[in-house]
């Protein structure tokens, strides 16, 4: 293990930041709320075979949340978060205070289009402004040569790729690929709150994935089999089972050359997101 350096406030980062350019090293960032699982680190140690210096940011974003959704109960682990990172490429941990992220006056949002319809906005509204204001702030503070996202949240991915695009920060956006469970469910950190019966329906959702990624049938038939197969094995409801436009989440259309199917439902209060790429 190695120690890893702790900076809470953006002008030591950049302080940081100025020293590690000074001699040379390309930076990296990873941006995460924490909670960290091998998903995390592996994105940590993909970059950091791209860089010499990896940045891990964790910040539990609450402009991400709506009122009614989890911030207070977001699982919040920083000393095991930062033993974890110890084992990885990783040398750098910032983890802002939400009164340094968003001081008293901040009055600046963010509205995101393009790949941010439809999907997690139609269940959850906010949350392409909150990730995108976050996640601009982030790249603004650090200046990355390059920042990695995990393709777990597909759409996210796309979203950024479009804000650094659109707003012409200096930035390589990266994927990272989705780390799964010995039975195909994605890791993630709300996966911590499913209760052993509830874990046991969650192993479903990556077969009927695999089954839509896979269908031979047009897009509307196969998302419909998809919806009605995940609650026949116990999920409560099912935000959205589809096969969209691998490139902009669009609709399928002449114009397609790569899809992606896409999963989000829920157990009693917690929800689960798939992709994986279809034929």
């Amino acid at each position: 293990m190695k120690d890893i350096t702790l900076l809470r406030h953006v002008d030591d980062l950049r302080a940081h930041i100025k020293a590690q350019r000074a001699n040379g090293h390309r930076i990296g960032l990873v941006p995460t709320m924490g909670a960290l699982h091998e998903g995390h680190l592996s994105l940590v140690n993909e970059i950091g075979q791209k860089v010499d210096t990896v940045i891990v940011s964790i910040f539990v974003n609450p402009t991400q949340f709506a009122a009614h959704e989890d911030l207070d109960t977001y699982p919040r682990h920083e000393a095991a978060d930062l033993e974890k990172l110890s084992t990885t490429r990783a040398s750098v941990v910032y983890a802002p205070s939400a009164s340094d992220m968003y001081p008293s006056g901040f009055a600046t949002s963010m509205a995101v289009a393009g790949p941010a319809l439809g999907l997690e906005t139609d269940e959850r509204p906010h949350f392409f402004g909150g990730v995108g204001i976050v996640v601009t702030k982030l790249l603004l503070q650090v200046l990355p040569d390059v920042a990695i996202f995990g393709e777990k949240d597909y759409q996210q991915l796309l979203v950024i790729r479009r804000i650094v695009r659109d707003l012409n920060i200096p930035v390589e956006i990266i994927g990272g690929p989705i780390i799964r469970e010995a039975d195909g469910l994605a890791m993630s950190s709300r996966n911590a709150y499913l209760t052993r019966d509830q874990r046991a329906i969650a192993a479903h959702l990556n077969h009927i994935l695999e089954q839509l990624a896979g269908s031979p049938h047009p897009p509307e038939e196969a998302s419909a089999h998809a919806r009605a197969a995940l609650l026949e094995a116990g999920f409560s409801t099912v935000d959205y089972a589809c096969i969209r436009d691998a490139d902009t989440l669009d609709a399928l259309g002449p114009e397609t050359t790569s899809r992606r199917a896409l999963i989000a439902a829920r157990l009693g209060d917690v929800r689960l997101i798939d992709n994986m790429a279809a034929r």
